[in-house]
């Protein structure tokens, strides 16, 4: 969507729980599911978040702890930066690098593949459902994940 809380892509992968624990089951009550989140856009990086025993003597106590990589301290040359994707494709213009351009042919089979769509859409009565800017999206995008008992990630930013 367009103008909500956060401007923010990511694919996030969410680990189904293991059938049987090495952890007794009280020690997962302050903890979250296990998510490998890969953050396109901005700061693009990859995340892990994980369940993890608390170091040090005082029992089991489980705590989360996320690994950080963000390609921009990992890749950035030291700059802490990485160049946008308006920059990085200027500068493959400028250099006659066609690598992230798609050739003729591939135009004409993803308009195939999306022309059905579009005629789909505009047969259509439905309407796109309304949200306030600033959000985090119309209120019916809750309903269609919670109808199979899921739920939407938190935006974080």
């Amino acid at each position: 969507g367009k103008r909500l809380r956060a401007r923010l892509s990511e694919i996030a992968i969410q680990f189904k729980e293991p059938p049987h624990s090495i952890f007794p089951q009280a020690a997962y009550q302050q903890t979250r599911p296990n998510v490998l989140a890969i953050r396109l856009q901005p700061d693009e990086g990859i995340t892990l978040g994980m369940t993890v025993k608390e170091p040090g003597p005082g029992g089991m106590r489980l705590t989360s702890a996320d690994l950080d990589m963000t390609f921009a301290e990992s890749l950035g040359g030291g700059h802490g930066r990485m160049p946008d994707a308006y920059e990085r494709l200027l500068m493959d213009v400028i250099r006659g690098d066609q690598t992230l351009f798609m050739r003729g042919d591939e135009v004409e089979a993803a308009w195939a593949w999306v022309d059905p769509l579009v005629a789909a859409w505009a047969e259509s009565t439905a309407r796109p459902h309304r949200y306030d800017p600033g959000s985090s999206g119309p209120d019916d995008a809750l309903g269609l994940l919670h109808r199979d008992g899921r739920r939407w990630r938190s935006i974080v930013v």
